[in-house]
C-alpha cells in the first residue's frame, strides 16, 4: 500500500470507469516494456484487507491466463506483502537475471483521485501509506487509488468498497492481457526472420 498525493510528469493517469482505459493503459505498457524480454509483474498486497487486495486480485486474474511474456508474483493464494517482500525480491533476482519489473499496488490519496489508475516509470514504495519501511520495487509501476489517505489508514483500508477494488483489478488485468497479446504478436512477426538468420548461419 503506497501513497499518492502528487502526480509526476513520468506518470499517466486513467479513470477506471473510462471505457477506453484498458486500451489506453495497454498502449502505454506496450510502448515501454521491452518486447524481446520477459517482464516480472510483482503484485503487492494482502487478501486480509479489502483496500490492500488490489495487487493480489490482479495477480490471481493474470495467473488464470496463459501468460507467456509475463511472470506473475503475488496472488490471493500466495500474496507478496510486508513479511515476505524482501525474500520475494531476492528470489526474483536469483531466478531472473537483470529483470524488468512492473510493480502493482493499491494506493491511498486524495478523495478526488479515488478510482484512478496510475502508470509510471520508476519504483513504488510499498507500505508508505502505513509508515512501513520496505524496499522500493519496480522499473515501472501501476498504482490503483482505492481510498483517502492521511488519517487512520488501517481503518480506511478495511472499509474500502470491494466493488471498487474488484473493478480496478479487472481493468488492470485486462490491460495487461491486451499488452500480452500485442507483445506475443510482435514476437511471432519477428520469428521467421530470426529463424532464417539462424538457418543461414548454420549453412555457413
Amino acid at each position: 500500500m503506497n501513497r499518492k498525493d502528487k502526480f509526476s510528469k513520468n506518470e499517466h493517469r486513467f479513470q477506471s470507469d473510462d471505457p477506453l482505459m484498458c486500451e489506453e493503459l495497454s498502449d502505454c505498457l506496450y510502448e515501454v516494456l521491452p518486447v524481446e524480454r520477459n517482464v516480472i509483474i510483482v503484485c503487492i498486497g494482502t487478501d486480509r484487507s479489502t483496500g490492500d487486495a488490489l495487487g493480489p486480485l490482479v495477480g490471481s486474474m493474470l495467473r488464470d491466463q496463459a501468460m507467456q511474456s509475463f511472470h506473475i508474483y503475488g496472488t490471493l493464494e500466495e500474496p507478496v506483502h510486508a513479511l515476505n517482500l524482501n525474500e520475494t525480491m531476492q528470489s526474483i533476482q536469483r531466478l531472473h537475471p537483470k529483470p524488468t519489473i512492473l510493480a502493482i499496488d493499491a494506493c491511498l490519496g486524495k478523495k478526488a483521485s479515488i478510482g484512478s489508475v496510475v502508470f509510471g516509470h520508476g519504483a513504488l514504495t510499498p507500505g508508505a501509506a502505513l509508515n512501513k519501511d520496505l524496499p522500493a520495487v519496480g522499473d515501472y509501476h501501476i498504482s490503483g487509488l482505492v481510498n483517502v489517505g492521511g488519517f487512520m489508514e488501517y481503518v480506511v483500508l478495511q472499509n474500502t468498497r470491494l466493488h471498487l477494488v474488484m473493478n480496478m483489478a479487472a481493468k488492470i488485468a485486462a490491460s495487461l492481457r491486451l499488452t500480452e497479446a500485442k507483445r506475443m504478436n510482435e514476437r511471432f512477426k519477428n520469428q521467421p526472420y530470426q529463424n532464417f538468420l539462424a538457418a543461414t548461419k548454420k549453412q555457413q
